[in-house]
C-alpha cells in the first residue's frame, strides 16, 4: 500500500477489504508507512496463509487443499462459503440465525447421514452431495 507515499489514501478497495484479514495494528503500519513487505512478513502477519519456495510447490499444495475441500461433502462446503461470505457484512446474532438456517437444511441430508455414520466406523465417508 504505498498510496500515502503518493499523497493519496488508499484505493481500490484496500482500506475496506484489509480490515477483514489484518490486524488493526498491522493495517494502520501498511496504510500509514507505505512500507513493501516481503513474503514471509505476509505470511507472519496474516495476509497469505503460507509461502512456497517456487511455483511448482505453490500448484502442488493449492492443488493438495483443492483435494482435500473436494473430499469433503458438497452442500456443507457451499453451506461454509455462503455463510462465511455473508458474516462479511452481517451483525453476529443475524451470522447465527443464517447458520441455524444452514444447519436446519442439512439435517435430512444423506451426507450428515454418511459423515456421522463414518465417524463412528472410523472409516472414509462416501459423500454425493445429497
Amino acid at each position: 500500500m504505498r498510496e500515502v507515499k503518493l499523497a493519496i489514501v488508499a484505493d481500490m478497495g484496500s482500506l475496506a477489504r484489509l480490515p477483514l484479514i489484518l490486524s488493526d495494528g498491522h493495517l494502520r503500519e501498511l496504510a500509514l508507512t507505505g512500507k513493501n513487505i516481503d513474503a514471509a512478513r505476509a505470511e507472519k502477519i496474516g495476509l497469505v496463509n503460507d509461502v512456497y519456495d517456487d511455483a511448482d510447490q505453490t500448484l502442488a499444495a493449492a492443488h493438495a487443499t483443492a483435494a482435500e475441500i473436494a473430499a469433503n461433502p458438497p452442500l456443507a462446503v457451499y453451506g461454509i462459503k455462503d455463510v462465511l461470505d455473508q458474516q462479511r457484512t452481517s451483525a453476529v446474532s443475524e451470522n447465527l440465525r443464517y447458520v441455524a438456517a444452514w444447519n436446519a437444511a442439512f439435517l435430512p441430508s444423506k451426507d450428515l447421514t454418511e459423515g456421522i455414520s463414518a465417524t463412528f466406523a472410523k472409516r472414509p465417508p462416501q459423500f454425493t452431495g445429497e
